[in-house]
């Protein structure tokens, strides 16, 4: 792997976290490959991914309870990734990342946080790497009250 691989694949953690946040599903579905997997929790019964999407549009479908959201605010901890065998075009990653999701809960708001794990498989495209599989693991989830919040994507601010 090179060092250009390397910054486009960080590249590519990010994009998908601004891309979250900015409820931009269809630029979220452009990152994986056109037979490529998402694998969600269901919190709070399962911190583990349990749900698999498949394709373009299940992907889609998965990533559109990101609009029900009021405000989502993703930050990448570290990015660790490593060759996946003697296949160049094929590496394996571990993101971690903390999610904010502010809801409307009772009157109020609350901040429901999520301290998760991106276990990711990426595969390299003629247009570059993108998103083979990607497995959210969920490993603490905390709940606080907000006093204020804007409404909406960072991009529409």
């Amino acid at each position: 792997m090179t060092p250009a691989d390397r910054s486009d694949l960080v590249d590519l953690v990010h994009r998908y976290a601004a891309h979250a946040d900015d409820r931009d599903v269809a630029a979220l579905v452009a990152l994986f490959v056109p037979d490529g997997v998402l694998v969600s929790p269901d919190p709070p019964r399962s911190l583990d991914p349990v749900h698999e999407a498949r394709g373009p549009d299940g992907i889609a479908a998965a990533l559109a309870a990101l609009t029900q959201v009021r405000l989502t605010v993703h930050t990448i901890g570290a990015v660790v990734l490593d060759p996946l065998g003697d296949d160049p075009d094929a590496v394996r990653g571990r993101t971690t990342a903390t999610a904010h999701h502010v809801v409307e809960h009772d009157g109020g708001l609350r901040d429901v946080v999520w301290h998760l794990r991106y276990l990711d498989d990426f595969r390299r495209t003629p247009d570059g790497w993108c998103f083979a599989r990607r497995a959210l693991h969920v490993d603490l989830v905390e709940s606080r009250a907000v006093a204020h919040a804007r409404r909406g994507p960072s991009h529409l601010a």
